[in-house]
């Protein structure tokens, strides 16, 4: 059974989507590595298993602060213009309104450009943030390949660029970047700590993922990594999807894959959109007994979570991302290095039934984080 997931995929397509990714959709096709073969898993008890279950009980714990704890200390300058770049889908969008608000806070106005993802859209809002000689300009999955000679007008201007969720470094005109390449890969550890301790380290697990997102390359290496480390002679097997499966038959491609592969007993998916539609396909194909785990949640498999067709999720940070990038530009505004917030690690989370905020739409994973940094402002 084929599934269009709608605004489910235009929300998890995510921020974290390098552009780059865009450039070469259609030219991606398919791979699947051979699984291990039978599996030799750890027994229960083992020291991986141990492990695995420590780490998961600290990922299952809902942060209670932000990681930012040095307040700004200067009086923040009001009336600052910002350009926000949008990237094109919905999820960009929300993080554009969450930074809008805490901006709000200090009253500076935020001009919020469209694209459609695509280069020359990318290109054309960066020429426009160029034009509008902004106080800074901020943008999230757009890596400078992208933008490489609007970057240096910018940079010759002295207008700060800030990124997040881009296969991109710091440096060169970019100020400040969050959940970038070295930042992602605890996500990878995250997933493999929840398929080891569910399976008491006796899994048999496939890994779906989209390589053309190479933002993406990070999580599926620490997931290996760490699958292995803690579950030694569990099965994986690795299988690449085209992005030209999603919305189409990535439900097909999952029951055909479990059906000639019986032993399975774990699913990961490397973005929450592979999963949507498949628990339907699954139950309309009677194929059941499989453990579900997906990165980067979104509405519809939070609702999968708290209707028990998957089991858990990944949550993206997208509100503290906003409101650490605003923290950021106060520092800078006020004459201040941005180190700290580049330094600052953001909050991850990893929900399943039992510890699952709200099946509603993104939450955030500081409950009270908008409180936290407008003390750091002097805001309260």
């Amino acid at each position: 059974m084929s599934s269009r997931p709608g605004r489910a995929v235009r929300r998890a397509l995510t921020s974290i989507v390098p552009v780059t990714a865009l450039l070469t959709l259609t030219a991606c096709g398919t791979g699947t590595t051979a699984a291990t073969g039978p599996s030799q898993a750890a027994a229960p008890g083992s020291p991986g298993l141990a492990a695995a279950r420590a780490a998961l009980e600290k990922y299952a714990e809902r942060p209670a602060a932000i990681s930012v704890t040095e307040p700004v200390g200067k009086q923040i300058p009001q009336g600052k213009k910002i350009d926000f770049i949008l990237c094109g889908v919905q999820s960009c969008k929300d993080l554009a309104d969450f930074f809008t608000v805490a901006a709000g806070e200090l009253g500076w106005k935020v001009k919020q450009i469209a694209t459609q993802g695509t280069p020359e859209s990318v290109q054309a809002a960066y020429e426009q943030a160029v034009r509008d000689t902004p106080d800074a300009v901020v943008a999230s999955g757009f890596p400078r390949a992208v933008y490489t000679k609007q970057l240096a007008q910018l940079k010759a201007a002295g207008i700060p660029v800030i990124q997040s969720n881009a296969d991109d470094v710091v440096g060169d005109g970019v100020s400040l970047l969050k959940n970038g390449p070295n930042d992602v890969g605890v996500q990878g550890r995250m997933l493999a700590s929840w398929v080891v301790s569910n399976s008491r380290a006796q899994a048999n697990t496939v890994y779906f993922d989209l390589p053309a997102y190479t933002i993406l390359k990070p999580v599926k290496d620490s997931f290996a990594a760490n699958y292995k480390k803690w579950c030694a002679g569990c099965s994986l097997d690795n299988v690449d999807v085209p992005i030209t499966a999603v919305g189409k038959d990535m439900p097909d491609r999952v029951v055909s894959y479990l059906r000639s592969h019986p032993k399975v007993t774990h699913v990961v998916f490397s973005l929450g959109l592979l999963n949507v539609g498949v628990p339907a396909a699954l139950k309309t194909a009677g194929i059941t007994g499989r453990h579900i785990v997906v990165n980067v949640g979104d509405a519809q498999n939070y609702q999968y979570i708290q209707s028990g067709l998957t089991d858990g999720a990944m949550a993206l940070n997208s509100h503290e991302t906003a409101w650490l990038q605003v923290d950021a530009l106060a520092r800078h505004f006020t004459g201040q290095s941005m180190a700290v917030d580049q330094k600052a690690a953001l909050p991850n989370m990893l929900v399943t039934k039992d510890n699952l905020p709200s099946a509603d739409g993104d939450f955030p994973i500081v409950e009270d984080y908008q409180k936290q940094f407008k003390a750091l402002w002097g805001l309260s």
